[in-house]
């Protein structure tokens, strides 16, 4: 299939200009990758762990965090017309490092996809009062989602306009439950129900619970007209949802007393919310195996030549995710989560700092989106961008006190824009400078 077809939907050329999207079909897709169930585990280990005032402050300071990375790289996907991994071969890391990158996004957000997909499952199986049996709801949640991404972008698109509102109106009724039976003084200052969490580790989660998704937002914004309207589809997108879904989320685990989503929502909502709510967790795993599908596209074309049609790639990803669901990899899903709050931010960090600072390849970036084509020369590799994000990777990791994530990505951050300046090759600097 042709790069023009539904199924490959650009994943190694640029968007062309007529098959850009409405602001409000792609802030649809971004506010439904928030307001999902993943999101509400968040925010009820928040609300288990925390007072809600302090889970207000470690979302606040969290969701900054993903506001800035989400506009930076968003404006730049938009601009250029490129997924995450393509526009990072002209972001710092070059044609292979680019393809690392890709596969590392692959593979965070394959496992994303089984997570989703226990979960999906696991609110059918229990909507159906367990005759299904979880490894039969998975294959079938997985098999729905797979298919459902194998046909693009517009496709994904509509499930956001169906699945959204309908779950915004199950979270209304929790928390008109929520309220009839507690006042917000009440539940303000009530103590948590389950062990304590700190600021810092909060907001690390909160960060970690969304960064994947805030790094590959070129992934979506490469379909927008414009920078403005990334701006507002990443600011409504992620207040709203991190905000709106977290401290609903909070209020709930409160009132309940505990932190299982799936019964907390069957506890206030009935057997019809849980069932939505369970359906809802479509519309985030279809964007997850959406970018999946992207970052080994350009992985594979890179390091071993072949250009591997998308729509086949997700329906491999999308078996390998489901296999993950029915092994169990929701039972690991706090460790996943602090792993991807301190890999992932790095990346973004080094993108951004070259793009907008460095602009090492503005020229050759600028000559080619006038022709709608893509540059001619790349890089082969640059290894400052791969040490940058290890040092990065290294001190999230290990440097346990503050937020870890935005410890990640300031390290990275500072540590490729002094390396790139004092380390690079001079005449590649010449040579690539806008």
């Amino acid at each position: 299939m042709s790069q023009n077809g539904n199924a490959d939907d650009f994943s190694l050329s640029r968007v062309p200009a007529d098959r850009r999207e409405s602001m409000f079909s792609i802030m649809l897709v971004r506010i439904g990758a928030l307001t999902c169930i993943s999101q509400f585990l968040i925010g009820a280990a928040l609300g288990y762990g925390m007072t809600l005032w302090d889970a207000f402050w470690a979302t606040m300071f969290g969701s900054v965090i993903l506001q800035v990375v989400s506009a930076l790289l968003g404006i730049a996907g938009a601009r250029e017309g490129m997924s995450t991994s393509l526009l990072a071969r002209w972001s710092g890391f070059g044609q292979y490092g680019s393809s690392i990158i890709g596969l590392i996004f692959a593979i965070s957000l394959t496992g994303w996809f089984g997570v989703q997909n226990s979960v999906f499952a696991e609110g059918i199986d229990g909507v159906t009062g367990g005759k299904l049996g979880f490894v039969v709801a998975s294959i079938i949640t997985g098999v729905g989602t797979t298919l459902l991404v194998y046909f693009g972008f517009k496709w994904i698109s509509w499930t956001a306009k169906i699945t959204v509102p309908l779950f915004l109106i199950v979270m209304g009724i929790g928390i008109y439950q929520v309220l009839k039976n507690h006042s917000i003084a009440q539940l303000a200052t009530m103590a948590p129900p389950g062990p304590l969490m700190t600021i810092g580790a909060a907001t690390t989660m909160v960060a970690g619970g969304f960064i994947v998704g805030c790094v590959t937002t070129p992934d979506m914004t490469r379909f927008a007209k414009s920078g403005r309207d990334v701006v507002w589809i990443t600011l409504v997108g992620t207040f709203l949802g991190e905000f709106g879904v977290n401290l609903i989320a909070v209020l709930m685990a409160h009132a309940v007393g505990s932190a299982d989503i799936m019964s907390i929502v069957m506890q206030l909502t009935g057997l019809l919310g849980g069932a939505i709510v369970a359906f809802a967790t479509l519309k985030i795993n279809d964007m997850n195996l959406y970018s999946s599908s992207l970052g080994i596209t350009n992985f594979l074309s890179t390091i071993f030549k072949i250009n591997m049609n998308r729509g086949v790639l997700t329906l491999i990803l999308g078996g390998l995710g489901t296999v993950l669901s029915i092994v169990g990899i929701l039972d690991k899903f706090t460790a996943f989560l602090i792993i991807l709050g301190v890999a992932i931010p790095p990346i973004a960090g080094i993108m951004a700092i070259d793009y907008y600072l460095l602009k090492r390849f503005r020229q050759e970036l600028d000559t080619s989106r006038a022709l709608g084509t893509l540059p001619e020369y790349c890089e082969k590799f640059n290894p400052v961008a791969i040490f940058s994000w290890l040092i990065g990777f290294a001190a999230g990791l290990f440097i346990t006190w503050g937020v870890q994530a935005l410890t990640s990505i300031i390290v990275s951050s500072v540590v490729y824009y002094v390396g790139m300046k004092l380390l690079a090759p001079k005449k590649v600097l010449d040579l690539t400078k806008g």
